[in-house]
Order: C-alpha cells, then structure tokens, then sequence
C-alpha cells in the first residue's frame, strides 16, 4: 500500500494525461466504417490528422466497437491491458519470485506498482492502445509454445504480426534461430490471417497494402520527440533533413549485432534475452516508434533485476547490475525526452534521444545466461529465476564419510590404541557428527 500511494503520487504529479486518444480513433473508425458506409482508411479524427493505420485483420477484430458504448469500450479496454500486464509479469517475473522464497501476491502487487509508473505502460493504458496485448500474445508464445516446442509455437506471433506488422521481427527471430516449423505456423498464422481479412474486408485490404501502408505521413512526423527510434534519433542530429543513407547504416549494425547476441541467447537456451533482445531492435528499426511502444523493453528490464536480485552471482556483479536496473527503470519512468521537445542541440540532444540511446546500450550490455554464470558443476539456467544446482554425482554423500571417520575413532582405545570391536564393553558407540 505504501508503495502504490508513492505511485499514485507520482501519477498525479507527472504522468501526461493522454485522454485515450488512439482508443477515440479506433472507436471513431469503426463507427464510421461499420454503421456509416465510409472507407475505414479515408477517416480521421476530427480536429486531427490522424486515422486508422493498422493493417484489416486488426480492424476485423475491432468492429464489436461499433455496437457497444464508448464507456464500455473504454472499460473494455483498460481491464484488457491491465490484465494482459499481470499475465505478462507473471510469466516473466514468477520464476524469480519463486527462486526468492517471495509470497506472489504481495511481490506482484508491488510489480503492478511499478509498472503502472513505467513510462511505456501508463502511456499504452491512457492511449487506449494495442501494444500491452500484442506483447502478451508473443511472451506467452515464445515462452509457453515455442521454448517447449509445442507444434503450436509461433502463432502467438502470427496473430500479432496480423494485428500490427512490427511485431513481425519475431518471425525473423525464429528463422535466425533455426526453430523452423515455429517461423512456419508463425507466417502461415498471419498469411490466413490477412488472407481472412481480406475476404471479410477486400476494399480495405486493397487500400492498406496498396496505399495506407506505405504513406509514413499517417502516423505523424519522425522527428518529433516521441519517436525513439533510429529514424528519431538520425532526424533529431540531423533536423530537419534526415540522413537516409545513415539511417539505413544503423539499422544494418542492429540487426547485425541483434544476429549475432540472439543466437547467442538461445544457444546458450535464455529465451528470455533472445525475446528481449528482439523487442529492442524492433522498436530500434521500426520507421516510428512512440514512447507508448516501448513496452516491448519490459523483459529486458526484467532481466536485469534478475541478476541484480541473483545471490549465485559474484557481489559486484550484481551490484552493477542493480545499478543498471536502477537507472533504467527510473530512466523509462522519467518523461526524460518530453523535457526537451524541439530542443535538439547541445544537452537536448541527449535528452531528447534518451531512450533511443537506452535501447543501444541494452542492446550490446544485456547479459546472456551462460555455463560459467552458474558456476562450476552446475547446468546454465535455460531462463531467468531459474536457479541452477548442483548435479547429483557431484554432491557428497556426507553420511557415508561421517560414518567411515566415525567407525575410524571407535575402533580406536583412548590411550591410542586399536581396538579390534568398536563396540566393545564398557565404551559406548560415539554418535555420528552428521545425521542420517
């Protein structure tokens, strides 16, 4: 309770009051396209410049919106993300919960604290936005389906690729990985899926892939502060003509370093870094990237208070690593960039690219579970929080020694000498050091 009232304080003090703006535009497009007869793709919110950008098989999702109320779209809303978001913790913050010993309720209440004062989170619940879901639907994916290697791994991510097209670079991360029949039900899910929304919906579908897709004018100006992307962060050094050919050279060293540390992550069997690697670099490479869909970095903060909370690991390993946690959530927390919007010069430079510049460093820095990080005679953890121990060959067995010592000292009188009977008369037995 103490630490949600210090939150609630910090809400009302700092958070932005979005007014759930993206919602009033999915709500608005619905209703224009279903009830009035209008081309979903030509509507606009009014007073705005902006209409609906994702691609038909999410608008196919949203059509119950045009039935309902908009207070009851509203509820809706919130109750799903809020939902989705505690699913989502779970998944990645219950094996650590479990290695501490900690009761789950009360560590997640504190969780849900937290993440109600993370930037990215508080953002895509006052939007009314898609993006908590669409992290649930590839989380649960990657770590109930595909780690296990369910003949359904990859439809979580097909389904979200479908819905919005970002998230398609788990598609990719699949297929640098090798897990080729879950990049297959991945692309054959959001191949019937467009393919289904463009049976239910042929006029929208030709216009999105022959038009709305392409017109980057929609969904607003890349060097607005918002846009924490590499086409952000180009355009913010460069305003107002950003540098193309330095853009495209960015994110070929992303994804090259993305290449190399993701295989890393799941040879060594962290799917956890492999998923949080790949959220970073989709938000780096994507043509824009608001703060609200920054989401995506919650399991690499995660994993850092892993390692920062992990007792197995040397002292001033972890306590670098908490400091790393530390900064990064209070960094994520912060509204940082909007302190510097249209101030892009000197120390705004900084603070205007603030997470871009984040994501960088996370994307080189964020450790990867290795053999050496369990210690010697111990298997790698195959994820955060899964604490590995000692294989059963390796461990003593003290009862045995104890009783080999203990036989030893019996058969032995107390002037020195051996004595053929360890139990003999007049001395009793010595108790062993070691219970069985």
């Amino acid at each position: 309770m103490g630490v949600w009232a210090v939150v609630w304080a910090f809400l009302i003090a700092v958070a932005a009051r979005n007014g759930f703006f993206d919602l009033k535009v999915y709500y608005g497009a619905m209703d224009y396209w279903v009830n009035r007869g209008g081309d979903i793709y030509d509507y606009l919110t009014p007073g705005t410049p902006y209409g609906f950008t994702y691609p038909p098989f999410a608008a196919a999702l949203m059509t119950p919106m045009s039935l309902i109320s908009w207070n009851v779209a509203l509820v809706i809303s919130v109750t799903m993300n809020v939902l989705a978001m505690l699913a989502i913790l779970t998944m990645l913050l219950g094996p650590i919960f479990k290695r501490q010993g900690w009761s789950y309720w009360y560590a997640m209440g504190i969780a849900m604290a937290l993440a109600a004062a993370f930037e990215p989170i508080r953002e895509t619940v006052n939007f009314g936005q898609v993006n908590i879901l669409l992290v649930f639907l590839i989380v649960a994916d990657v770590m109930l389906l595909v780690k296990g290697g369910h003949k359904l791994g990859g439809i979580g991510i097909g389904l979200a690729t479908a819905i919005k097209l970002t998230p398609g670079v788990f598609i990719i991360y699949l297929v640098i990985t090798r897990r080729w029949r879950a990049a297959a039900v991945s692309a054959a899910t959001a191949t019937a899926a467009t393919w289904a929304a463009a049976t239910f919906a042929p006029d929208a579908s030709r216009v999105f892939w022959t038009d709305a897709v392409w017109n980057t004018d929609r969904v607003g100006s890349p060097t607005f502060v918002s846009n924490q992307a590499l086409t952000g962060l180009v355009g913010r050094i460069f305003n107002p003509e950003p540098m193309k050919p330095l853009w495209l050279l960015l994110v070929l060293i992303t994804l090259a370093v993305w290449y190399w540390r993701a295989r890393r992550a799941v040879r060594n069997r962290d799917e956890v870094a492999g998923l949080a690697l790949t959220g970073l670099v989709g938000c780096m490479v994507s043509p824009i990237t608001w703060i609200h869909h920054l989401v995506w970095t919650v399991p690499a903060i995660v994993i850092l208070f892993d390692y920062a909370t992990d007792r197995s690991l040397d002292p001033r390993r972890r306590r670098n690593l908490a400091i790393a946690f530390g900064f990064s959530f209070a960094l994520l927390c912060s509204r940082t960039p909007w302190a510097f919007h249209a101030k892009f010069d000197g120390l705004g430079l900084i603070g205007s690219n603030a997470y871009i510049l984040l994501m960088i460093g996370l994307l080189f820095a964020l450790p990867i579970r290795e053999p050496a990080d369990t210690g010697a005679g111990q298997r790698p953890a195959s994820n955060p929080g899964e604490a590995g121990g000692p294989n059963v060959e390796d461990v003593p067995d003290l009862v045995d020694i104890d009783r080999r010592v203990t036989a030893a000292f019996d058969a032995k009188d107390p002037d020195g000498s051996v004595r053929s009977d360890a139990g003999g008369p007049g001395l009793e037995p010595r108790r062993p050091l070691v219970g069985a």
